[in-house]
Parts: structure tokens; C-alpha cells; sequence
């Protein structure tokens, strides 16, 4: 087909989210760290987002989607029983996530996520809108590496993956901020 058959696209994705991916990969660029994602509720998400961006590929290693605890096993090494001990949507596998994807892409930097996007899933305890984020910086001990929960409440499956992606483009600032370090926990 010729090109006037199939209008100009710029970007796939919402603007706000465009706009976010740009400002990590100009920020992590002017300090020299590589990046990557382990995504589990946002399906890549992250990852397309960042690939969004012209010359990405300078920072952005890898986006490791580890939606199933199959795959969270293979892909991101998480162990077995902190799935069975903990659940996928836990501190403990947010942060098995991002070390192993901090380890497996070989970056400076790595995020997780990992939630439950609806409208099905959730529970009294994890009710739908529970994400739980962790990054892992190379060189920084195991225990260093930061992990939070977040409750975004029901805003609809979209509306819970669009927050819980720019929340982690956030993280993957160069000098984000977390609620705190965290070891594995549930």
C-alpha cells in the first residue's frame, strides 16, 4: 500500500506517558546509566513507552514481562517459594524482579512491577489497584534495594496500568524517591 493509505502515527501511546519515557532517557543519559524493566501488570508497557523515545536505545537495555509466575521464574529469576510464601503482588517478588532483572540485563539501573490491574483478582487484603514497585541499582547491596506499595485504587484496568507505568518511569529517575528501603517482606 502506498503511504497515503496509512495516515502519519507519531506515537501509540498517551501523551503524558510519552512525555515521562523522554525525561528518563534525556535524565539517564546526561548521567551515563543503562536501564531496564521487569513489568508484570503493565505487560511492557514501560518498556514501549521508553522505546517511544528516539535514541532510547543508548539507555534502555531490556524490559523483561514477566506476567505469569512461570515467567517471573525463567525470565527474572524469582524463586519458587517467595512466590508461593508471599504471591506475585508482593514486596518479596517486586524485589526478586528487579534484582534479577538488574542481573540478567547486566544495567545500573532496574524496576519492577508488579499488581493487580482488574477488574478481576483482587482481595480484601490486595484489593484491585495494589501495585508493588522496586528498584535495584548495580553495585548497591541487596538489602539497599527499595521497594513500595501503592493503592490506586479501582480507576478502571487502563487507568491502573497508565498509573502504575508512569510510576515507574518516575523510579527510573536518576534520583527518584521512594517511600523507603525494604528487604523482602510480604
Amino acid at each position: 500500500m502506498s503511504a497515503p493509505d496509512h495516515p502519519s502515527v507519531e506515537f501509540l501511546l498517551p501523551q503524558e506517558l510519552i512525555d515521562k519515557a523522554r525525561q528518563v532517557i534525556e535524565a539517564n543519559r546526561a548521567v551515563g546509566r543503562r536501564l531496564a524493566v521487569a513489568e508484570s501488570c503493565t505487560g511492557g508497557l514501560v518498556g514501549a513507552a521508553l522505546t517511544e523515545i528516539p535514541g532510547s536505545s543508548d539507555v534502555f537495555e531490556a524490559s523483561l514481562v514477566t506476567y505469569s509466575n512461570d515467567a517471573k521464574m525463567k525470565l527474572a529469576g524469582v524463586a519458587l517459594d517467595v512466590l508461593e510464601t508471599f504471591g506475585s503482588v508482593s514486596i518479596a517478588n517486586a524485589w526478586a524482579m528487579a534484582q534479577g532483572a538488574l542481573e540478567r540485563a547486566e544495567v545500573d539501573v532496574a524496576v519492577a512491577i508488579t499488581g493487580i490491574a482488574g477488574p478481576d483478582g483482587g482481595s480484601e487484603k490486595k484489593p484491585v489497584g495494589t501495585v508493588v514497585f522496586a528498584r535495584a541499582e548495580r553495585d548497591a547491596p541487596p538489602d539497599k534495594i527499595k521497594a513500595e506499595r501503592r493503592e490506586f485504587g479501582n480507576l478502571g484496568r487502563g487507568g491502573i496500568r497508565l498509573q502504575a507505568a508512569l510510576c515507574a518511569l518516575e523510579l527510573l529517575m536518576p534520583d527518584a524517591p521512594m517511600a523507603g528501603s525494604a528487604p523482602p517482606a510480604p
